[in-house]
């Protein structure tokens, strides 16, 4: 999981990553009992693979480097020996993300002859230069409905000001949801980005955000990054020439004095000059996805995720296996995709096609899975019915005061009643499994629900759900390790996920989304 970012099967280092794809059309078959096939899901193999993929010769799996290379042919040779096929139309199993490093930059932003080092009271993780005489207030930079903070303006070419949360009204409810309750606007992991896209819709050169809130924990990551020498990640593809600059109250004041009480949104005249340098360097990971083709409807698609990737090597050379986080995940898709391949095997493929989707990047930012839904989708998103999440399932939670058979779902009600309804029967009929929803509530603070893969999915409003067995004391550390895991509890956990995908797998009708957000 994102923090708030041979060898078995015969492995071979091979430069070539694709195989012959099928092409049988696939044959109509019988619904069949899935328990036979859930079986082969076993303690043993989940263990054998799992003390491969943690082993301290993937180098702790970081996007990009040495050893996560090494995990993504470990996955496609597991692919390739049980004769699962690659999920792209070229047969390639590696999809490509190309990605960025920013360093931190540097320099200074000097307004109205004052100037503001980077780092202080004013954050970019971008190279900026210009000067700029106008910078346009538009209040809380919000627009929905009949609402607009830039009824009027221009703001062409210009950079923007805009400071974090939604309008009010005199009753204490918000203008958007006409409730107590905020909106996406001002939803603080939300927020920015949206204000920033809209700006940017609306022709922003740059956006200047004040968020006192949240500052404090940009110039944290900033200063660390400064200090250990690390660099942001990013996709590739999202680099461009738009500004981005994270300001504190004194710097916002610096520009509009009264910034704190004011929401009329006003051309504000200012002497802004940006001198900021920042070098990035571009390296590449891989995304690894295969599919068992659907015998009815080929064109729907189920996809099973995990995250490939963890945190690597520290400082002090201790390698950080990542059992937990997330190679339980990504052995139970590999099982769980063996258990799909044995049921087709057997006459008894799925009705729908069903992906098996391993993710880089994600303790980078989500970055595998936001290329995929964002820039490059194997399959169309459109067509894609769920997205079953798997990231850390071979752990128990310490805090945790139930059964230890136990598991967090996150997201399953979001969108979907009808996939939260089936879950909770599959759960009843098969494994019994004691759920729990705490962090499915939208007001928990550690804001799980976006800090795993699932969320690109969600966010696209294709139904998700994400299983997770909390943290423990081992997470992100080297000491999250397979010795650890409770492989009996990981054996049912994947089994329920199968089941499930199974059941929306082949359903005679699409799954229902009846909660899409716009």
């Amino acid at each position: 999981m994102k923090k708030v970012s041979l060898l078995a099967l015969g492995f071979v280092m091979a430069c070539n990553t694709t195989q012959k794809t099928v092409s049988e059309a696939p044959k109509t078959t019988v619904a069949a009992d899935p328990v036979p096939f859930a079986e082969t899901i076993t303690q043993a193999d989940l263990k054998e693979y799992l003390y491969t993929y943690a082993s301290d010769e993937f180098e702790g799996r970081e996007t990009g480097k040495p050893g996560q290379k090494k995990a993504v042919e470990y996955l496609k040779a597991f692919y390739t020996s049980h004769g699962i096929a690659a999920a792209q139309s070229n047969g390639d199993y590696f999809q490509e993300v190309p990605l960025e490093v920013s360093k931190v930059p540097e320099g200074s932003v000097t307004i109205n002859g004052t100037s503001f080092p980077l780092g202080e009271d004013i954050i970019t993780f971008s190279s900026a230069q210009g000067a700029y005489t106008e910078v346009v207030f538009v209040g809380y930079g919000v627009e929905e409905g009949d609402y607009s903070d830039y009824n009027g303006l221009d703001v062409d070419g210009k950079l923007v000001l805009i400071k974090s949360g939604e309008p009010m009204k005199a009753d204490g409810t918000y203008v958007i949801s006409g409730t107590s309750e905020n909106s996406a606007w001002g939803n603080m992991s939300e927020g920015m980005g949206k204000k920033s896209e809209l700006a940017v819709e609306k022709g922003a050169k740059g956006v200047l955000y004040l968020d006192e809130q949240n500052f404090a924990r940009y110039k944290g990551y900033f200063n660390y990054m400064k200090n250990n020498d690390s660099g942001r990640m990013e996709l590739a593809a999202q680099h461009n020439d738009n500004m981005l600059f994270v300001l504190d109250e004194k710097a916002a004041k610096a520009i509009k004095s009264d910034i704190a009480e004011a929401t009329k949104s006003i051309s504000v005249p200012v002497n802004l000059n940006l001198n900021v340098t920042s070098g990035n360097e571009k390296l590449s990971s891989e995304n690894v996805a295969a599919i068992i083709k659907g015998t009815e409807k080929p064109d729907e698609y189920v996809i099973i995720s995990s995250h490939l990737d963890h945190i690597g090597i520290t400082g002090n050379g201790e390698i950080n296996n990542g059992a937990d986080d997330d190679g339980s995940g990504t052995v139970s898709v590999l099982e769980i995709a063996q258990a799909f391949k044995k049921a087709a095997d057997a006459g008894h493929g799925p009705k729908r096609s069903v992906i098996f989707l391993h993710v880089t990047g994600e303790e980078k930012g989500l970055l595998g899975s936001m290329y995929y839904t964002d820039v490059d989708p194997i399959v169309p998103l459109s067509e894609t019915v769920v997205d079953l999440n798997i990231d850390m399932i071979g752990r128990i939670d310490p805090n945790y005061k139930g059964a230890r058979n136990y598991l967090y779902l996150i997201g399953s009600d979001k969108l979907s009643t009808e996939l939260h309804n089936l879950s909770e029967d599959i759960n009843k009929k098969y494994t019994n499994i004691e759920f729990d929803y705490t962090y499915n509530d939208e007001n928990d603070p550690n804001r799980f629900y976006y800090r795993s893969d699932h969320y690109n999915f969600a966010k696209n409003n294709i139904p998700i759900i994400f299983y997770f067995n909390g943290t423990h004391a081992d997470y992100h550390r080297p000491s999250d390790t397979p010795d650890k895991i409770n492989y009996d509890l990981m054996e049912n956990r994947a089994r329920l996920i199968f089941y499930t995908a199974w059941e929306i797998a082949n359903l005679d009708h699409r799954l229902v989304v009846d909660k899409a957000s716009e």
